[in-house]
């Protein structure tokens, strides 16, 4: 039996035992419904204020049975509420351990920095693309939400070295800072940047005037959401089937169509040859859009002559399997 249904077991008990004592009291001793639920409670709760009027020997009996019966429906709503107690604050505690054990193994993940509308978001595009994730977020109730979804959270602010060190920036892969302050991301951005400097940070900004800051402060891209919003109902006025493709492919309800880059190491058989000589769209099955080069530089839509230099990413077009074998392509 769970604990839930124990404790509405033991408060039906107790309503019996009550619905018993003043049906006991009106038929043995003749007591209007009042006082006999008076007696009832006074004897349940061990009050002690005498008898409402004079019991007969038969009535006195009856209370006899009524107050073992009483002490022991209360003994067991007193057993199963503490039970219920330490099952929560042990689960809690378990938990807890059980989510700092998590996080403390975290390598490759990516810190997000608050959990409002545009925080939440992200957390379920990267885990649901199987990206490992921690939150930090200081408000209880946000925090809250990551934990009911079983999602990492880190309690307290992003600003701090101390919250960052929590959320291992040390092996961390990236940073999204998304709370809705601007001066707050400001100082979360400074603070990662200054921990780590290679770090890849990702900030939002309500206001234009933050994302020249928020840039020199050393964050590697600030969107705006309100400035998003505006061209996307822009391109939803003059190129709506180009959207419709792309929210096809790539949104929600996506078919087996993702953009993936795949980084050139040093020893790949691919580098130094052209993109023709590669052959990379007949033995992988993707398509080619762009190269980004060493220099930041990119290339799109490279003609089939141009060179694959070591350290450039090969930013292309296909299903997961498929970018797979591009990925085992450029490592042989």
């Amino acid at each position: 039996m769970t604990i839930q249904n124990r404790i509405r077991l033991s408060l039906l008990v107790l309503a019996a035992v009550l619905f018993v004592g003043i049906v006991g009291f009106h038929y043995i001793e003749g007591w209007a419904w009042f006082d006999g639920l008076y007696m009832t409670l006074i004897t349940m709760t061990t009050i002690g204020y005498g008898e409402v009027h004079s019991l007969t020997p038969a009535g006195r009996v009856f209370n006899v049975f009524l107050i073992v019966a009483a002490v022991m429906a209360g003994g067991f709503l007193v057993a199963t509420g503490t039970q219920a107690m330490l099952e929560f604050e042990l689960t809690s505690i378990l938990g807890r351990r059980r989510m700092e054990r998590e996080i403390a193994k975290l390598k490759d993940h990516y810190i997000i920095c608050g959990a409002g509308r545009v925080g939440r978001t992200v957390a379920r595009e990267l885990r649901a693309r199987g990206v490992p994730i921690v939150l930090v977020e200081k408000d209880a109730p946000r925090a809250q939400w990551a934990l009911d979804e079983g999602i990492p959270v880190i309690i307290g602010t992003g600003a701090t070295e101390e919250g960052l060190r929590k959320a291992r920036i040390e092996t961390a892969r990236g940073l999204i800072s998304a709370v809705t302050s601007d001066p707050d991301n400001l100082y979360i951005v400074l603070t990662a940047s200054g921990m780590r400097p290679d770090l890849k940070i990702i900030a939002r900004a309500s206001e234009e005037e933050a994302i020249p800051k928020l840039l020199r402060a050393g964050a590697h891209q600030v969107l705006s959401p309100y400035h998003f919003i505006g061209k996307r109902i822009v391109q939803l006025l003059l190129r709506p089937n180009v959207l419709d493709f792309i929210d096809t492919a790539f949104g929600a309800e996506r078919l087996d169509i993702e953009i993936g880059e795949v980084r050139v190491p040093e020893n790949s058989r691919l580098a130094g040859r052209s993109l023709a000589e590669a052959d990379i769209r007949q033995k992988t099955g993707v398509m080619v859009l762009a190269l980004k080069h060493v220099d930041n530089t990119l290339t799109f839509n490279p003609h089939p002559d141009t060179a694959i230099r070591p350290g450039d990413c090969l930013i292309a077009i296909g299903s997961a399997d498929h970018l797979a074998k591009l990925e085992s392509l450029t490592r042989v």
